[in-house]
């Protein structure tokens, strides 16, 4: 299992993307932040809630240097069905990615063996391929698509910003924190 501040291994995985199936590389996206957004299941009910609330807030997280990718494990080809079938889903512009081995899930901890699924786990990982967040839950809770956002935000702040750090609910624009200082105020 991967830890905060761990580089993440190289990856493939094959994906619908695009209205195409084909295979990212982890690598591909050197340079920028991703966000992977593991989820249980294609045709659920809470899944389709939070992928859409990521669709919607996609420019956001795309104009933060940010790439989303879903990431369940089922096949490119069950991602495409649902893509097709379903007007929530089919707002998804960016890849998911199918794991239907457990092999990433299991990489970032969230596979649940006796069931082949994932737990709801999200996970930033910086430009240079390094993990620093992660938020796991039960899978019967929704995420929000503004907090992930919010913590893409912070992360990239404290990464461009050496010696300052983000209070609790910081949001760009807020005051940040200097340790062994008061508040540095706004930047």
């Amino acid at each position: 299992m991967l830890h905060i501040n761990q580089t993440v291994p190289e990856f493939e995985a094959e994906a619908y993307y695009q209205d195409d199936i084909s295979k990212i590389k982890l690598s591909s996206y050197k340079g920028k932040w991703v966000v992977l957004v593991f989820y249980p299941a294609d045709f659920t009910f809470v899944c389709p809630t939070e992928l859409e609330d990521l669709s919607k807030m996609y420019d956001k997280f795309v104009q933060e240097g940010a790439e989303i990718m879903s990431v369940s494990t089922d096949t490119a080809f069950a991602h495409k069905a649902w893509h097709d079938n379903s007007p929530a889903i089919g707002k998804v512009q960016y890849p998911m990615l199918a794991d239907p081995t457990g092999k990433l899930a299991r990489m970032f901890g969230v596979y649940i063996e006796e069931e082949g699924l994932a737990l709801r786990g999200t996970f930033v990982i910086d430009p240079d391929g390094v993990l620093k967040t992660m938020e796991v839950h039960d899978n019967n809770i929704g995420r929000s698509a503004a907090e992930a956002l919010r913590k893409v935000q912070a992360a990239k702040f404290v990464r461009e910003h050496k010696g300052n750090v983000c209070p609790a609910s910081w949001e760009p624009g807020d005051e940040t924190l200097k340790p062994g200082t008061d508040l540095v105020g706004k930047i």
